[in-house]
């Protein structure tokens, strides 16, 4: 694993030490290292919204549609 040196205001180093001990964080690099990983989850998560905001839509979004997924969804939990 790399190592990375970041410096801190006192204030936002408080606040990092504070979420340490608040949220169960052994330290303070797991601390940044969850936040890091959120912001790649947000960035991916964002990427396929536009993405799909960007497609052609393939067919309309009704009571059938539902139904459908539904069906998709209740077999699957069966197996």
């Amino acid at each position: 694993m790399s190592t990375m040196n970041i410096s801190l205001p006192e204030a936002l180093k408080a606040f990092v030490d504070e979420q340490v001990q608040e949220r169960g964080y052994g330290t303070s690099s797991e601390y940044v290292r969850e936040l890091i990983r959120k912001e790649q989850d947000r960035q991916h998560l964002r990427g396929l919204l536009l993405a799909g905001a960007e497609s052609a839509p393939t067919q309309p979004v009704d009571a059938t549609f539902y139904e459908g997924l539904r069906a998709r969804v209740r077999s699957r939990a069966l197996r």
